[in-house]
């Protein structure tokens, strides 16, 4: 049986990347969120026709969904003979933009040299592709399982998931009341299954000073300038500190082993890119994302930064700043001897004659939603692709790599879902 299916899955390697290829040639770049039915319709189309009973999951509700930018998720199930143990395959299908320095047509779905080009290759579309079709080598091979396969493509795990992989959980379609097991193909490396993440707080400083005539800056107070402290403080004092942190988690690269923080948009002043105007900046916003550890605890985590705007205003009587919370999200784990870890290790080892690494990623993905919000306990990443490619000008997968994880989620999906 294991040898009929691992045939299925080699006898569909040019139908896998195509698929992928197909997929890749969608543009849906988050912000803002395009074509995402026109995505989530293509999955579809291809479920059903494995024989999936398929549902659009629109995120009724949430302020990103609208008329304009529709968040529309897709579910397929093909049920067993009973209902449960339950397999969720998830993947995220919309992409980062693309940015500079690309060499190849970033939606053309190019394949040259064993790899597959494009933004979402690697992150994560050559995953998703590769998880649908373990399933299907299943029912190719002729197979009948005892328990459920089902499959979701969501939006926006770009921007946070929360009208993807969130809304799901919240409206129990992805829940511990009927699923089992989760894995999201996400592109952590063949050999690699990821047990959890770091966590994450992102949050936004506000500098306020006082308008002014440009020519006469003296009387106003400047919130570009006032924010510079700040940058400073972060760069000299707290940034230092960080790099003495570390996580026993097994956070891949080992340099991620620590808290980390990042500056990541800076806006002040009245003229932006649009037109000049004589006036001394009034305000100054810059969002930051700090990485935290299990070990530091979000608490801990932002009253450093409380306590960092708290020093450099004490030094001016002039500074003024204001401290938003954006996101937060917990540091999360599953145990090596969870029954999907167990079983994925045993694959992999079939399949790739070696013993797995467990990691640890060193961003946040859709697993914090799995286990926080549906309560699924039996949650991973791992799929093909090496996250060192992901948001990368040029961003490839290799195909040998997408054909050899659809292996393992097969054999995966085979041992976790047959008879007893």
């Amino acid at each position: 049986m294991m040898d009929r299916v691992l045939h299925e899955v080699e006898a569909a390697r040019d139908e896998l990347v195509d698929f992928a290829a197909e997929l890749i040639r969608i543009p849906t770049v988050n912000p803002p969120g395009d074509l995402y039915r026109e995505c989530a319709e293509t999955i579809g189309q291809r479920l059903v026709e494995f024989g999936y009973d398929v549902d659009y999951v629109t995120a009724e509700g949430r302020p990103e969904h609208t008329a304009k930018h529709p968040r529309v998720n897709v579910v397929g199930i093909r049920p067993g003979r009973q209902p449960r143990p339950l397999v969720h395959l998830n993947g995220h299908f919309d992409v980062v933009p693309v940015g500079a320095g690309w060499t190849v047509d970033p939606f053309g779905g190019l394949v040259r040299d064993g790899r597959l080009y494009g933004r979402g290759s690697a992150d994560m579309k050559a995953g998703l592709a590769a998880a649908m079709y373990a399933a299907e080598a299943i029912r190719r091979a002729g197979v009948e399982l005892a328990g459920t396969i089902e499959v979701s493509g969501t939006v926006d795990e770009e921007s946070g998931g929360f009208a993807g992989v969130a809304h799901l959980a919240e409206i129990g379609r992805i829940s511990s009341d009927r699923t089992d097991h989760v894995i999201i193909p996400e592109p952590l490396d063949v050999d690699r299954i990821c047990l959890g993440h770091r966590g994450v707080y992102w949050f936004k400083v506000t500098s306020h000073g006082r308008i002014g005539h440009g020519s006469m800056p003296f009387l106003g107070v400047n919130a570009i300038e006032q924010m510079g402290p700040v940058l400073e403080a972060v760069r000299t004092r707290l940034s230092p500190s960080l790099a003495d942190t570390s996580t026993a988690m097994p956070v891949a690269p080992p340099a991620a082993r620590r808290g980390t923080l990042n500056i990541n948009a800076i806006v002040g002043g009245q003229a932006g890119e649009a037109t000049q105007t004589p006036c001394v900046a009034d305000h100054c916003e810059a969002i930051f994302d700090r990485r935290f550890l299990v070990e530091e605890g979000f608490e801990t985590t932002r009253e450093q930064i409380v306590q960092l705007l708290d020093e450099v205003a004490r030094e001016d009587p002039k500074r003024r700043y204001e401290l938003d919370d954006l996101m937060v999200v917990h540091p999360t784990l599953t145990p090596e001897d969870d029954p999907l870890v167990r079983s994925l290790s045993r694959s992999i080892e079939h399949v790739l004659d070696r013993a797995p690494e467990m990691i640890a990623s060193p961003g946040t993905y859709d697993h914090k939603h799995v286990a926080r919000i549906a309560g699924i306990p039996s949650c991973v990443a791992y799929g093909p692709g090496q996250l060192e490619q992901a948001h990368q000008p040029d961003e490839w997968c290799g195909i040998d790599d997408m054909v050899d994880s659809a292996k393992v989620m097969a054999l995966t999906l085979l041992e976790l879902l047959a008879e007893p």
